[in-house]
């Protein structure tokens, strides 16, 4: 790669995701609308107004506007900032964990000039994007015979790109000053959930309304631009904090001394400057050649599963119980006047209560999505990733077979879904226990164990997909999607009868669909969801076996 097609070439490694992105949410507003024109809106219009204010639903709201709120403005807008960040965490840590940035430095032009290209291929592949998921809104709705008219979507669509760039250049600064994409994907992603979670529902708390203006998500709909225009103010300081990200990324990448492609302090280093637990390791591990996969692969990821353990176990586990616990009683009363089919769409429950609350807050997006994120960067990475730095030709260059590979990569993903499976049934329990809202610890731990599962089956079809095509991209993008479109498909069954029939086909029917923190655990769910993770488990050994390895990334 020559420095002069840096941009094209930065541009060019995510373009199938971007196109992903765009089709899916496309395609989502599309069901979505043809969903909410055969229900009656007054479920809508007549829920509480913190309520309204909570999931973006105007005193006026109509089937378009719904539509685009929740799948434009909510779904569409997570999408996007999730890939920008992706785009941007890769964009300087991982050409240094990849090996790949002394050759890119090698050439005649300075770090700035890298940085700068791989930022405007960033910038431009958000607008890009943005472009394409506004062009097709109003055919969809023209199509449908859905009003959109008095809706002001273009600002809408200026405060995601807006968004979007935000969380993408907060994601590269922290790359560029640290040289660690681990830290870099997950301190933005926790910031970007958390920001979001925290608009959502601080407000129902006495003097959240203050809270939520240090956090970025605000500045994205916090205005409601679908329904007010643009907020200017609100987008200069999207754009100011973007701009000072930018000049802290450009200072910390010249100030700090590059990681070589196996340069840095793991887990796995100092478990190994410690002569008795190196001892320790030796005997269990075997083969000095090949010994330190699982070793290894568990140390590359401890930062992002430590990230998320952390977001769970603290923010959506413990403080849950007491903020719960703080909502005032008139607010509590409102609870029970939400509509079931509208509490479906965000994970079910009677809200009212404690289990139906930390079935929409925790367990209806949040725990599934921190266990898929993890299984999902780890099923892709376990084989495609070698293939992309190109140590899969080392490691089948010793004495081990592909299967045995695929066994060590497939170890470390099962043992950190589990771990973030149990932090998140740690932190419930303690959340519980301050308030003594009572819960039950035994249903806690039912629904935290098919939270697990459910995180397997989207990892391990991450795993099959590394292993059939060796690109991580396709591993990534094909596997969130599935999860994505899986959960609305699931969500959206509640809301249209002929849906509700195929919920069978949705591994999110086995999760949440028995109500497992009221009900505990329906063994016939979990098996579902473990025979689907080992069949996928299965295709991965058979297509890692029979295909050609890749010699380049």
């Amino acid at each position: 790669m020559t420095l002069a097609n840096v941009f094209v070439k930065t541009a060019s490694d995510r373009w199938l995701g971007w196109v992903i992105a765009v089709v899916s949410v496309a395609l989502f507003l599309l069901m979505g609308m043809a969903t909410y024109r055969e229900i009656d809106l007054s479920v809508y219009t007549s829920l509480p107004e913190a309520f309204r204010s909570l999931i973006g639903i105007g005193d006026d709201i109509d089937v378009g506007g719904l539509a685009i709120n929740v799948m434009f403005g909510t779904w569409g807008a997570i999408a996007m900032a999730g890939l920008a960040l992706a785009m941007g965490s890769s964009a300087i840590a991982g050409e240094e964990r990849d090996g790949t940035m002394d050759i890119l430095l090698a050439n005649p032009k300075s770090r700035t000039y890298v940085l700068l290209s791989k930022t405007g291929a960033l910038v431009t592949s958000i607008a890009l994007a943005t472009v394409a998921l506004w062009i097709p809104i109003y055919p969809i709705a023209a199509s449908l015979g859905v009003e959109i008219s008095g809706l002001e979507v273009e600002a809408l669509t200026l405060h995601l790109f807006a968004n979007s760039v935000f969380f993408g250049l907060l994601a590269l600064a922290i790359g560029a000053m640290t040289g660690d994409k681990g830290k870099a994907t997950g301190i933005t992603t926790a910031i970007m959930v958390l920001s979001f979670f925290g608009v959502g529902f601080l407000p129902l708390v006495d003097g959240g309304d203050a809270v939520t203006k240090v956090l970025p998500w605000y500045y994205f709909d916090g205005s409601d631009p679908v329904t007010n225009g643009i907020a200017w103010g609100h987008l200069a300081l999207l754009g100011g904090g973007s701009a000072l990200l930018l000049l802290a990324a450009i200072v910390g990448f010249n100030r700090r001394d590059l990681k070589g492609q196996s340069v840095g302090t793991t887990m796995l280093d100092r478990i190994r400057g410690n002569p008795l637990l190196n001892r320790m390791i030796g005997r269990l591990a075997g083969s000095a050649r090949v010994s330190s996969i699982w070793l290894k692969t568990i140390s590359d990821y401890q930062t992002l599963v430590l990230i998320a353990s952390a977001a769970m176990f603290l923010v959506m586990g413990v403080m849950m119980g007491p903020m719960y616990a703080s909502i005032p009683e008139e607010t509590l009363k409102t609870f029970n006047e939400l509509p079931e089919n509208l509490v479906a769409l965000f994970g079910g429950g009677d809200m009212s209560t404690p289990e139906g609350w930390y079935s929409l807050e925790t367990f209806g997006l949040m725990a599934p999505g921190a266990v898929i994120l993890v299984t999902v960067v780890m099923g892709a990475g376990a084989l495609a990733g070698e293939e992309s730095r190109r140590t899969m030709a080392l490691l089948l260059a010793c004495p081990i077979s592909r299967n045995r590979i695929v066994i060590e990569k497939l170890i470390p993903m099962v043992f950190y879904a589990v771990i973030v499976g149990f932090v998140t049934f740690a932190g419930v329990s303690i959340g519980s226990l301050i308030p003594d809202l009572g819960m039950s610890i035994g249903n806690i731990a039912a629904t935290a164990t098919l939270q697990t599962l459910v995180g397997l089956v989207f990892g391990s079809l991450a795993l099959a997909l590394s292993a059939g095509t060796g690109r991580t991209s396709i591993a990534i993008y094909g596997a969130i999607g599935a999860a994505l479109f899986f959960h609305l498909f699931n969500s959206l069954g509640a809301l249209n009868e002929g849906l509700d029939d195929l919920g069978w086909l949705t591994p999110f029917s086995y999760y949440l669909g028995n109500d497992p923190l009221n009900n505990g655990m329906n063994w016939g769910d979990a098996a579902v969801l473990a025979a689907v993770s080992v069949i996928l488990i299965g295709l991965s050994f058979v297509l890692f076996q029979r295909r050609d390895i890749r010699q380049r990334g």
